[in-house]
């Protein structure tokens, strides 16, 4: 099969296209042929090397967690047959196989049905930042309904998903992002406020009672103001490793199978929808990891395999 590899640490200068095994298969998989698969700026950590203290790498390695498309053959104790529609978080049974690939072997418990409604790009798009996402607002902050939620960089990757999130639990949602997408947040359902001078009292202006829960999904200092617009009680979480609030609640992506469940049904609900940006064919994927370093994409890019 074809697939983006990389045998040495690098930018996207590394990645390659090289015809590789097929992925083996044990009881507990699903063999899957992949329609798409999402980019993630931890694609390029790895890639770069930064935690390779943490992980061994094996080269090649094949990027990629995020992916969408049809089960090719199921093993025995998978609960899935072949010809099923279904999106995932995951990682080969060999850590060095992902995504950015033809096909990928994934665990059963990394998987669930593709939601109806979305297209492959967008389902592809939908598990890393959904479920980081849905960490956040659900997990993290336990938003409710009637309550005020603020989420830095709302018009990002994992912010756009946590405004949809916390408004489908009743919330209202107030989020920061630049003016190009304002536009963009009130068709999701989110009140708009621009960065830089002032912030705080244009969230005052628009939450005179302060925000319940704050998301930092951007950085940058994001949180300090928290004191100033939140309610006595504020409950605040970042995805951006910023702890400028006392007891802010540190999120991380993790793979939770009933999460993506939650996810797929809010999705089918009409509730949650997923902003591409840009597709590119497999073999363009060192182009979109240049996009992707860019890092003002506006939504998220993807790969698509034919």
């Amino acid at each position: 099969m074809k697939a983006a590899v990389y045998h040495r640490f690098g930018g996207p200068e590394v990645l390659e296209i090289v015809e590789v095994p097929q992925p083996k298969l044990f009881a507990d998989q699903v063999r899957i042929r992949i329609k798409a698969a999402a980019l993630n700026p931890a694609d390029l950590g790895f890639q770069a090397g930064a935690v390779d203290a943490l992980v061994d790498s094996w080269f090649p390695v094949i990027p990629g967690w995020d992916v969408a498309g049809i089960v090719a053959e199921a093993g025995s104790a998978t609960g899935f047959k072949p010809g099923d529609e279904v999106i995932g978080f995951v990682r080969g049974a060999i850590q060095h196989y992902g995504t950015y690939a033809e096909q990928i072997a994934a665990e059963s418990r990394q998987l669930v049905r593709k939601p109806a409604n979305l297209d492959w790009s967008q389902a592809a798009g939908l598990p890393l930042v959904g479920l980081t996402a849905y960490r956040a607002v659900v997990h993290a902050l336990d938003v409710r309904e009637s309550e005020t939620v603020l989420v830095h960089g709302a018009a990002g990757g994992v912010g756009h998903l946590a405004g949809q999130i916390a408004a489908a639990r009743g919330a209202s949602v107030i989020g920061t992002a630049s003016e190009s997408n304002h536009d963009y947040l009130r068709s999701l359902g989110v009140a708009p406020v621009a960065y830089g001078d002032g912030l705080a009292d244009r969230v005052r202006a628009l939450a005179p009672g302060g925000v319940d829960a704050v998301l930092d999904t951007a950085g940058r200092g994001a949180l300090v103001i928290s004191q100033r617009i939140g309610t006595p009680d504020v409950r605040a979480a970042s995805v951006a490793n910023s702890n400028e609030h006392p007891g802010t609640i540190q999120v991380f992506a993790g793979l939770d199978q009933a999460d993506l469940q939650a996810l797929v049904e809010l999705a089918e609900a009409g509730k949650l929808s997923v902003r591409v940006a840009r597709s590119f064919p497999l073999d363009q994927a060192a182009e979109a990891q240049r996009l992707l370093a860019e890092g003002h994409s506006g939504g998220k890019i993807v790969l698509t395999v034919a």
